[in-house]
């Protein structure tokens, strides 16, 4: 089964010698120095990476195929800022993911959860106690509501570096080596930071635990 950014036939084999052995980062030294083609070869030849990287994310090979748009136009608008001494496609999947992560964020929760998880294992098997109800009473939608909100507002005032992680985990339920593979991070980094991200969130929502028997 193909991903969202497959393509078949043969495009690809009429690239140029020059073209597959340019670097990325030569081909963006070209592009500072106001070659406009060499921008276009590097779209090619990251593009449908790019856009199954973003469809694993966002689980929409349509919104995929936007994200990618977004991406490519943030990447060229931001070549100046581009360390060379690094890999060109950890800056360019870094920027990726953080355009699937602030898409995601815009797309508000379907349902009224709130997760607690005591420790940082992967097991699959841990159970997430949730608040949820298949017919609610006015007053748990409210209660519900307030609880999403505190929720929300606790992850935003979170560091960036931790809040990231917690939607990734959270959000799209990435496993760790995911996450991991995503953001460039060591595995033992991701699980620490989500460590500490849990616990600042335990404790600024201590009260609401509490009262509904969270804990």
């Amino acid at each position: 089964m193909q991903g969202p950014g497959t393509t078949t036939g043969k495009a690809g084999l009429g690239r140029t010698a020059g073209e597959r052995q340019a670097t990325d980062e030569t081909l963006v030294h070209r592009c500072l120095n106001g070659n406009r083609s060499a921008f276009e070869k590097l779209v090619r030849r990251h593009q449908k990476g790019l856009v199954n990287h973003l469809y694993r994310l966002t689980g929409q090979p349509d919104t995929a195929r936007d994200l990618a748009q977004e991406v490519f136009i943030k990447v060229y608008t931001s070549l100046g800022t581009f360390d060379p001494r690094y890999r060109f496609t950890t800056w360019m999947y870094r920027i990726a993911s953080n355009c699937a992560i602030d898409h995601l964020r815009k797309r508000r929760p379907q349902t009224c959860s709130l997760t607690v998880q005591a420790a940082e294992s992967d097991d699959r098997s841990q159970s997430d106690r949730e608040f949820a109800g298949t017919e609610p009473t006015p007053h748990q939608m409210l209660r519900c509501r307030e609880i999403q909100e505190r929720l929300e507002a606790s992850v935003e005032a979170l560091p960036s570096s931790y809040r990231q992680l917690i939607l990734l985990r959270h959000q799209k339920h990435c496993r760790y080596d995911e996450i991991a593979r995503i953001t460039g991070l060591p595995i033992g980094t991701v699980k620490n930071r989500i460590f500490r991200a849990r616990e600042i969130l335990r404790s600024q929502l201590s009260d609401i635990l509490e009262a509904e028997d969270l804990r």
